[in-house]
């Protein structure tokens, strides 16, 4: 399973140029579920997310959680994440999740953060637009692997 987590000032999702889904102050999180991923693994990265302190306290020091600060939460899922480029220019999707399996399995972690902040979404499969002014800017890219953080 692979996050890519980026604290943002604000965040939208459009499809067909409709706003679905905005936020301000908190995360983007790009989601991505491949074979193999668990319930553990949603476990494990959700506790790990809702608790970095990588928001400025009122020292300016990253010491803050999301729920410290007050923040919201972006969800999309992301399967090119799992793109595999190792051989030839088209990247290869085979070790992403089967997409009803995948569904179900990200509104399980819209669930889980639900119990401690706002959580907002994308739509599952559409082509979206994805807008976000990056505060920091903070990117950090985080993998759990049987139900182990990787990164």
């Amino acid at each position: 399973m692979k996050v890519v987590l980026q604290r943002v000032k604000s965040a939208s999702v459009k499809v067909d140029n409709a706003l679905v889904s905005n936020i301000d102050c908190g995360y983007l999180l790009l989601w991505c579920i491949e074979k193999g991923d668990t319930s553990e693994d949603i476990e494990t990265l959700t506790k790990k997310i809702i608790n970095l302190r990588i928001f400025s306290d009122e020292n300016g020091k990253m010491n803050k959680s999301i729920i410290d600060a007050g923040g919201e939460i972006l969800l999309v899922s992301q399967f090119t994440l799992s793109g595999n480029i190792q051989k030839g220019n088209r990247p290869s999707f085979i070790n992403s999740q089967d997409p009803e399996i995948a569904k179900e399995m990200i509104d399980d972690v819209a669930q889980i953060f639900s119990d401690s902040c706002t959580v907002k979404q994308g739509i599952f499969g559409a082509l979206m637009e994805v807008s976000l002014v990056n505060d920091g800017p903070l990117t950090m890219f985080i993998e759990s692997r049987d139900g182990k953080i990787q990164s």
